[in-house]
């Protein structure tokens, strides 16, 4: 076998296709078998632009000129399958131009391949990372931040206590009447809208909103964080969540009234439940809270003796008596007033 021979099938082994052309007529000298069957057809056309139309020649003779070489990419359809053919171009001394062709349909395709992976990795990545920012915005809903990082990290939430913190238990009148003779839309629209202020305004005074049961609202101060001024602040939120009520209440036809309950004392805060688990605190505090809102009359504010003794300096308020407080005894209560 001659030299040439064995060129020829080594070039057809590894799917090179290989031309010489005159470098000024652009006319074709030599093609290999490999070149042929790429591009052969009935008229074999004898220069390189009749062959391949879409050339940029221009630009190729710029190439050849001033580096010797240019390569470039054409697609063409063989039977039904589009092939994609590098080219490379290099000029000789003697006047010829040596163009070398090969295949790269099957990397095109797998570059195709990897892009649209990639496409859809990224398109996963997003819709993961735009599903985990609304999980963690409920998380974050229904329990402390700092409670939801040790949930996150470890998977478990360590009950912690709480002392002393300060709890406002919110309540409205005549919610459950409310409930049954309007439009439930109406109602839930309406509760969302308040509930969302009362958020807000906690929020400005460094309180925790824990939860809400129906129509009653829960929040805290102190917690997770130690505040030294919890009493103060859970004050100064109870007379903004009526005061927002009385202004609410003036361009609204249905009209929001409250009683609220203020206490201070210790409690525990831990996440319970397994499926549905939700962030709670329990403790004293929190019971009698509940107790001194039912002493309250509409847009009143009860708030606990020893609550009291820290605000009196600070805020007005008025000594109601005595009360039996269910679990807790006979205890002075004291009425909370907005002074503006």
């Amino acid at each position: 076998m001659t030299i040439e021979a064995i060129n020829e099938q080594l070039l057809r082994a590894i799917g090179v296709g290989v031309a010489l052309l005159d470098r000024k007529t652009f006319r074709f000298g030599f093609r290999n078998d490999t070149f042929d069957e790429w591009f052969s057809n009935e008229d074999q056309p004898g220069q390189l632009q009749q062959l391949f139309p879409d050339l940029d020649v221009t630009a190729m003779q710029t190439g050849l000129a001033e580096s010797g070489r240019y390569t470039s990419e054409i697609r063409f359809k063989k039977k039904r399958r589009t092939l994609v053919i590098a080219m490379d171009f290099t000029a000789t001394n003697d006047g010829v131009l040596v163009l070398v062709c090969q295949n790269i349909t099957r990397i095109k395709e797998l570059e195709s391949m990897i892009d649209s992976y990639s496409m859809m990795v990224e398109r996963n990545t997003r819709e993961i990372k735009r599903e985990k920012e609304q999980v963690e915005k409920l998380l974050l809903n229904i329990m402390p931040r700092s409670v939801y990082e040790e949930y996150k990290t470890f998977g478990v939430v360590t009950p912690q206590l709480y002392d002393p913190v300060s709890v406002l238990m919110l309540d409205f009148v005549g919610f459950t009447d409310m409930v049954a003779s309007q439009d439930p839309s109406v109602t839930v629209t309406e509760l969302n809208d308040i509930y969302s202020a009362f958020d807000r305004i906690g929020e400005q005074f460094g309180c925790e909103r824990i939860k809400t049961i129906g129509d009653a609202y829960i929040t805290v101060a102190g917690l997770p964080d130690p505040t030294p001024d919890h009493a103060k602040a859970i004050a100064n939120t109870a007379i903004r969540f009526v005061r927002y009520l009385a202004r609410r209440n003036l361009s609204h036809p249905h009209q929001w009234q409250c009683r609220i309950g203020l206490s201070t004392g210790s409690v525990v805060g831990s996440v319970v439940g397994i499926q549905k688990y939700v962030y709670d605190i329990f403790g004293p505090a929190v019971n009698l809270a509940s107790r001194l809102q039912e002493f309250s009359e509409p847009m009143n504010i009860t708030v606990q003796d020893d609550v009291a003794h820290v605000l009196k300096d600070q805020f007005d308020l008025e000594n109601i008596g005595q009360r039996a407080i269910r679990g807790f005894g006979e205890q002075d209560v004291w009425r909370l007033s907005d002074s503006d």
